[in-house]
This record gives structure tokens, sequence and C-alpha cells, in this order.
């Protein structure tokens, strides 16, 4: 999950938080493994590797393509799997250099998800495409391991914490919502200016650029990129947190918001979705 991951569960039985951080940890484990660009051999890896040829899938990876479709559908084109690719040449850890006009060309021969064909039982790539699946899997792991606690202990409330995306099960047994911090991306400049929200379940989302960007001529870069320039989306808001029902949902809402640039919190106010938004 490349962050911190917790669980805050609601019971004094040290036995049952014992084995439901084993059982998470295994699913979440699993998630991972089958999911991460970063490991070989996996269903990712054979996908991304298959020179043009079918690739089988099951059921779980045809719902998160399904989800994917809906994604790239409702930010008209902007919330892009296969634009993963432009990791090649931007580096936002604090030593990435400004890639040239023609790398980024090269770059966008490779991104467009209309161009991706898949069925409930396989799916195909043109020839130098790939699935990052990094911008939806977390909140997936997050969401499937609510469910495993809701499933392992119905009458128990737990708050999954992936990297500040988060998931609760229901509210607690005494004092119903858990508090939940929000940081915002001014806080070392502005006291108080952090927010404190309290969740009795559901699901809420952060993405932002915070901790992840580029300064270029003494330009700010955001490591949000636009799938159809190549190039960071500019006037996007600093840090934006949505609340749903579920953490995937809150989750593309947050990063739609912020590859909508200037108009990212007008599209949040279309949502009809409770949320957070600094500039």
């Amino acid at each position: 999950m490349a962050s911190p991951c917790e669980l805050l569960i609601d019971t004094q039985d040290h036995l049952l938080a014992s084995q439901l951080l084993e059982q998470v940890f295994l699913q979440t484990q699993r998630i991972e493994q089958k999911y991460s660009r970063y490991v070989l051999g996996n269903l990712v890896h054979k996908i991304n590797n298959s020179d043009e040829r079918w690739v089988e899938i099951d059921q779980e990876t045809h719902r998160l393509l399904a989800f994917a479709q809906t994604c790239f559908d409702l930010s008209n084109g902007m919330f892009d799997l296969t634009s993963g690719v432009l990791r090649k040449i931007w580096n936002f850890t604090g030593n990435g250099q400004f890639p040239s006009p023609d790398e980024v060309t090269e770059a966008l021969k490779y991104i467009g998800w209309q161009h991706i064909e898949f069925t409930q039982q396989k799916i195909r790539l043109p020839y130098g495409f790939e699935l990052d699946f990094g911008g939806i899997g977390k909140e997936y792991a997050v969401d499937a391991a609510a469910k495993l606690c809701t499933r392992l202990a119905p009458n128990i409330s737990v708050l999954v914490n992936f990297g500040g995306d988060i998931q609760v099960t229901q509210p607690r047994r005494h004092d119903a919502y858990w508090q939940v911090g929000i940081e915002s991306p001014h806080a070392e400049r502005y006291k108080n200016s952090n927010v404190l929200v309290k969740i009795a379940s559901g699901g809420l989302a952060t993405s932002g650029d915070a901790r992840r960007f580029i300064i270029h001529n003494d330009i700010r870069y955001s490591h949000i990129l636009n799938p159809k320039t190549g190039y960071p989306v500019t006037g996007a808001p600093r840090s934006v947190t949505v609340a749903t029902d579920f953490c995937i949902q809150s989750g593309m809402l947050a990063t739609m918001a912020l590859l909508q640039g200037r108009e990212g919190e007008q599209f949040l106010q279309h949502q009809q979705q409770k949320y957070w938004c600094y500039w």
C-alpha cells in the first residue's frame, strides 16, 4: 500500500482484534500482490507484457475494470488507468527533472483507456500500453478490508486507515463517532487550519500534492498529471477530501476534482457529497 496502515477496533477483546488484524493483513497482501505494478509475474505484469494478446481475468478484476471505465466516462477521459506510463518521464520524489516536450509526446502515444478491450473473462491492451491500478487500488483494498471486518465481526465498529484513505464499518458502541483529522497543506504556516471530522460510518479519502510535487523555474507543479496533455494539472486545489458511502468512491471524486484544475470545487459541488477543499 506504500503507506502506514492501521485498524482501529472498538473492542476490549484482544483475541478478536488480533484475528481481525491478521485476516485484514492477509487480504491486503493478496490485493497488493495481485494488482501492484511492482510485482513481477502477477496479473498486472502479465497484462502489461502481453504484446497485444488476450489475457484471462477473474470477476474481481472485471469489477475493477468496470469501475475504471465508469471513472473514465464520468471524468470525460481525465481519470485514465493507462496514464501510469507517465511515471517513466516524471519523478515527484524531490529529485525529479522536468521532461522534454519530445518525451511527453512519446509517452502520450501509449495513453488512452478508450483503446483497451475487455470482457468479463479477458482483456487486451494495444502494444506499449500498461495498466496502473494505483489510482483506485488502495481505496479498493480499504473497502475490501472493511467488508471483511463486517463479516468477521458484524457487531464491532472498525476504522480502516490506509495512508489516510478510510472506511468505517458502523457506528461505535458508546460514542457513535470516530474522530479523523484532515491535515491542511497550510498547517505549518497557519495554526488551527487542520479539520477534525466525526465519522460514524462510510468512506473518506484525500488527494493532493502536499508531499509530491516538483519545482521547475520557480514554479510548483503537482504530481496530478493530465492524461490528455502529459503535463501536471494547473490551478487545482492543493488538497481535496471527500466523504461518501465507500472509500473507493471518495477517492475517485477527490482525484477527479483535482483533475478538473480550477473547476475542481465546482465539480465537487455538483456531486452533492460532503467535501473539504484547500487551495
